[in-house]
């Protein structure tokens, strides 16, 4: 895990060796104060002489000067390193959660993976600053102050220190471990928090609407009682770790004073020395209490980090070894003995089992029937947003698992009833449809999903904010959109899966007849509740729990007078 982290330095490695040799530098212009200090005490001012003690103060004013320029350095440009990785780091989530499939996303909060993004990264950002620099900052303070204490002062003195400090380190060690469970459990509930208000906010107007409001106070409530119980937990073994490293500082000064005092009492050091021995105890305390300081940090970091790590180790979609190169495909689709569950922790729900059908290349085939038939999921599979358990799904002749991804998705159009707007303007969002097409492209695309006038009559026009998921639009507008998409993406295969069923009467019929253009020459599959809006299909596929148990055109089935024609009728009715 160590490694992973210093290799987001690699990048940045002139700008962290910048940081680093000022922090050293700055280490070593903290060590002269002592030094000087014992210099003036047991000479310069006992024998006056008065021009090497203005020398070596106005030495120490311009190490001071050095010292202030260096530690802007350290400030600004060590922030930036930080900053620098952060970004690193969430471009790799970000691109690493554009390739995980479906399943990741049915099984986790968006507001949970948002915190990792946000809070946890930036948690990491201030670790890739402040860990490395103050870490090397305090090591060399302490090991300069020992040496300087060994050469200097009393080699004796500095070994009664030393005695202390592994002391010191193992109580850290210890209560730093309670530290990071506790921090941990503090990450997933601020995750926890964050997809609840990230929950309710999105879904705010159906809260108001069903005047549930309260529940939804009720719910964070519990989820923020949560997140300040695991919080206040952490602050426990914080406030246990800090308590005791300021005892062991406490101890270290009395210890200095009560070894010092006796050595200057028995002869054995001077003023001078006692003086020094005291400034460099004090010193090496400063370090050590940074580094007690920065163990916060590099709880909430690393805890960070591992929760980074945890997404980022989930295996992205995979891909073919040897992937078949195609192009623009015709069409030809065939799902032959396909069986498909969805899982979770416990148990799974197998939806489809041993499923064949054949769509030829351009052709309509509908799919009807009562909910949890597995119409919908069958759509899924096709662009491989799930992986299918046995058998197998072929377009033209290909198994659509020996295709990239991205040359399958290419030659997929979806519409669905649930239209997803991206927050932006209309022309963004039809320009989706093929990224970097032109004007006259997309107002073509417009005008055949008959919404070119309506956005003509908009003051700004194709530039019109839509809101976010397009809370700007009415719902005919909104799909209107997702078929304009569709006809800018232009693909050989259509899939419409119930893309008018939330409309009225008269929005779906003008929606229809731009749903029957964009049909036109595509192989196409339909998804469809209301049956009037698929009597010219090629065939319609009725489906339930068990499988396919009718099959034919729309008047063969109401001649048959079976599963489908109660459904017409009870549509009718």
């Amino acid at each position: 895990m160590i490694r992973r982290f210093i290799s987001y330095y690699k990048p940045h490695k002139k700008l962290f060796f910048l940081d680093l040799v000022c922090s050293f530098t700055i280490a070593l212009c903290n060590l002269f104060y002592p030094f000087v200090t014992k210099q003036v005490i047991n000479d310069y001012a006992p024998n006056k002489v008065l021009d090497l003690m203005l020398i070596w103060c106005a030495a120490l004013l311009g190490i001071y000067i050095v010292k202030a320029i260096l530690s802007y350095i350290v400030q600004y440009w060590g922030h930036v390193l930080g900053v620098r990785i952060q970004g690193d780091m969430r471009e790799d989530f970000f691109r690493h959660i554009e390739t995980l499939p479906f399943t990741f996303f049915d099984d986790n909060k968006t507001g949970a993976v948002m915190s990792r993004i946000t809070n946890d990264l930036f948690d990491v950002s201030e670790l890739a600053h402040h860990g490395p620099e103050d870490t090397f900052t305090s090591v060399i303070t302490v090991i300069g102050s020992v040496i300087l204490l060994c050469l200097t002062v009393n080699p004796w003195l500095a070994l009664i220190i030393l005695v202390i400090i592994p002391f010191m380190l193992l109580f850290a060690i210890k209560a730093r471990q309670n530290m990071r469970i506790a921090f941990k459990k503090s990450r997933e509930g601020m995750a926890e928090v964050n997809a609840e208000v990230e929950s309710s906010i999105s879904g705010i107007r159906v809260a108001k609407a069903y005047n549930a409001s309260q529940n939804e106070i009720d719910k964070f409530h519990k989820s923020n009682m949560e997140y300040m119980k695991a919080r206040s937990s952490s602050y426990k073994a914080m406030g246990v770790f800090f308590s005791g490293m300021g005892f062991f500082n406490d101890f270290l000064y009395l210890v200095a004073i009560t070894a010092g005092g006796l050595f200057f009492y028995y002869d054995l050091i001077d003023v001078g020395e006692l003086a020094a021995y005291i400034l460099y105890t004090t010193m090496m305390i400063n370090p050590i209490r940074t580094l007690v300081n920065i163990f916060e940090q590099i709880q909430n970091g690393m805890t960070g980090f591992v929760r980074f790590a945890e997404i980022m180790d989930i295996p992205g979609e995979e891909e073919s070894a040897n992937p078949v190169p195609v192009g623009e495909l015709k069409g030809d689709i065939k799902y032959e003995s396909v069986t498909f569950s969805y899982k979770n922790k416990d148990n799974k729900n197998t939806v489809i089992k041993d499923f064949s059908l054949n769509v030829p290349a351009g052709k309509t085939v509908a799919l009807v029937g009562p909910s949890g038939g597995g119409k919908t999921t069958l759509c899924h599979l096709l662009p491989r947003f799930y992986e299918i358990e046995g058998g197998r799904i072929t377009i033209d002749g290909v198994d659509i698992r020996d295709m990239r991804r991205s040359d399958l998705r290419r030659n997929v159009g979806i519409v669905a009833q649930d239209v997803f707007l991206f927050g932006g303007s209309i022309r963004d969002n039809i320009e989706y449809g093929k990224p970097g097409a032109t004007d006259a492209e997309i107002i073509e695309a417009a005008k055949k999903a008959n919404i070119h006038e309506f956005i003509s009559s908009l003051p700004d026009g194709y530039d019109t904010y839509v809101g976010e998921r397009g809370v700007k639009l009415s719902g005919g507008q909104k799909q209107r959109i997702s078929i304009a998409r569709a006809f800018l993406k232009n693909p050989p295969i259509l899939v419409l899966d119930e893309a008018t069923s939330a409309l009225d009467n008269i929005t779906e019929l003008q929606i229809q007849n731009s749903l029957n253009t964009l049909s036109k020459g595509r192989t196409t599959l339909v998804v469809a509740h209301r049956l009037s809006t698929i009597k010219n299909a090629d065939e319609i596929i009725v489906l339930d729990k068990d499988g396919i148990i009718e099959r034919g055109t729309h008047d063969q089935l109401v001649e048959l007078k079976g599963e489908y024609f109660k459904l017409s009728g009870a549509v009718a009715n």
